[in-house]
């Protein structure tokens, strides 16, 4: 039987990080786009195409990668041209809400038109028959909530130039599907974290937090609203599901969520429990704090400059449409498991990240 042929935008992310390997042992051919830059950005791929075994032996790479990006129609063009994906995953974006209030042309760019480009690609190559596209949507989408927990059917009501952008490109996704007869399809994710999630995000901001302070190599964390709560899942289940959506008969979009909500608080308050750290929280808005109990210190402080400019409070999905259709189990890692997986990998990294510091310095003594 011919091998599926998937090709990857993001692939050096967090989730395309994770695809890429849930396809691999699918027995996918996989290929990925990457953007070019002047530092190396795929430490969360290495492991599958700079794998000695693999150079050794001669055989093939478990990923192709290619030179591309998002808002340069004529890569995109090339690309699938030369690869003939019978599925695409565009999970490539600029996905970091509050960057977007600041670099809102780029994330429209990006995100908005950059999904248009890539659905015309495949138009205008006649494959429109041939591969099933999957699109990354985003619960941003919901913004300011009209319902409580979020549905398909729920109105977007997006509250940053990010969910303003994800709204566009779940709509011509919608519009290219309806049109054309293309199977392309939105997966509405959302919050989904891991051991891979980008530093910038305040849930691995949190726990390697944590790892440092434990550690003693940071004295303190700063964070902004405590109060925002979030549907927070683990992005290795999230991939299944994006996965089977595109083997489902119909293409219909999807919300990817656990159904639970947990506050910012509640995850801080974890991650430091895991490190032999209980929290006690005292005082209100910008003065509330984090404080350990054995000794008194405060170790968690609110800085306001962390604060959106147009916040979402609360983000809450309802997957039963997943779970019925697709018989995805979304809650396969729980919210707590979910931060013990994050803390013992950060406090792995961290002591590592260390010990490599300390070998570098007594070489140059």
């Amino acid at each position: 039987m011919k091998k599926k042929v998937a090709l990857i935008t993001g692939i050096t992310g967090q989730d395309g990080s994770f695809l890429a390997e849930f396809l691999i042992e699918k027995g996918y051919e996989v290929h990925g786009i990457l953007r070019r830059s002047s530092s190396f950005n795929t430490g969360r791929i290495e492991h599958l195409y700079l794998d000695e075994w693999v150079r050794d032996m001669k055989r093939e790479r478990l990923i192709n990668l290619h030179y591309g990006d998002m808002t340069d129609s004529s890569s995109l063009v090339r690309i699938i041209q030369t690869t003939r994906p019978s599925e695409i995953y565009n999970l490539a974006a600029q996905s970091h809400v509050k960057v977007s209030f600041d670099v809102p042309e780029y994330t429209a760019e990006a995100d908005a038109v950059g999904t248009l480009r890539l659905l015309e690609a495949v138009r205008i190559l006649g494959l429109e028959k041939e591969t099933r596209i999957y699109q990354a949507s985003t619960s941003e989408l919901f913004g300011k909530v009209q319902e409580v927990p979020q549905r398909e059917s729920t109105p977007f009501y997006p509250r940053s130039p990010y969910g303003v952008a994800k709204q566009y490109a779940f709509w011509i996704t919608k519009n290219y599907r309806e049109s054309y007869g293309m199977f392309a399809v939105n997966g509405i994710l959302f919050n989904h974290e891991s051991e891979r999630r980008g530093e910038t995000f305040v849930t691995r901001k949190i726990t390697l937090a944590a790892a440092r302070i434990k550690q003693g190599f940071q004295d303190k964390l700063y964070l902004g609203n405590l109060d925002a709560r979030r549907d927070w899942g683990y992005a290795r289940d999230y991939v299944e599901c994006m996965w089977l959506m595109l083997q489902h008969d119909i293409p219909e979009d999807f919300v990817i969520a656990t159904g639970e909500m947990h506050s910012v608080r509640e995850f801080a308050t974890l991650a430091f429990r895991e490190v032999g750290i209980r929290l006690e929280w005292k005082g209100c808005g910008v003065e509330e704090q984090g404080i350990d109990i054995a000794t008194g210190r405060v170790l968690v402080e609110v800085d306001p400059k962390y604060f959106r400019p147009c916040e979402v409070d609360q983000l809450l999905g309802d997957p039963t449409k997943a779970k019925t259709l697709l018989r995805w189990n979304p809650t396969k890692t729980s919210f707590e498991e979910l931060v013990r997986i994050m803390v013992e990998a950060d406090m792995r990294f961290v002591r590592k990240l260390h010990m490599r510091a300390e070998i570098d310095t007594s070489h140059n003594e």
